[in-house]
């Protein structure tokens, strides 16, 4: 993103990660590791989009041992 004044808005889990072969499609729409019926895969393309429109975007941190932190950034408007 480019320097600017920004809102973030952070969701943290403490799930088991997001395995490195999964995190380029996270974003995709209709992506899901979930079972077939468990879910949509909608969520994270929705965020993305919406957190894109406004101009701006979503970072994804996943260290090693487990959980995950998005963090949404919104540009602020004066």
């Amino acid at each position: 993103l480019p320097a600017g004044r920004w809102a973030a808005v952070q969701v943290k889990d403490s799930g088991s990660g997001i395995a490195p072969e999964d995190r380029p499609r996270i974003f995709d729409p209709f992506f899901t590791t979930k079972p077939v019926g468990a879910g949509t895969g909608l969520g994270l393309a929705t965020v993305l989009r919406i957190a894109q429109i406004s101009g701006g975007g979503v970072a994804l941190e996943t260290p090693a041992g487990g959980g995950a932190c998005f963090t949404v950034y919104l540009p602020c408007v004066d």
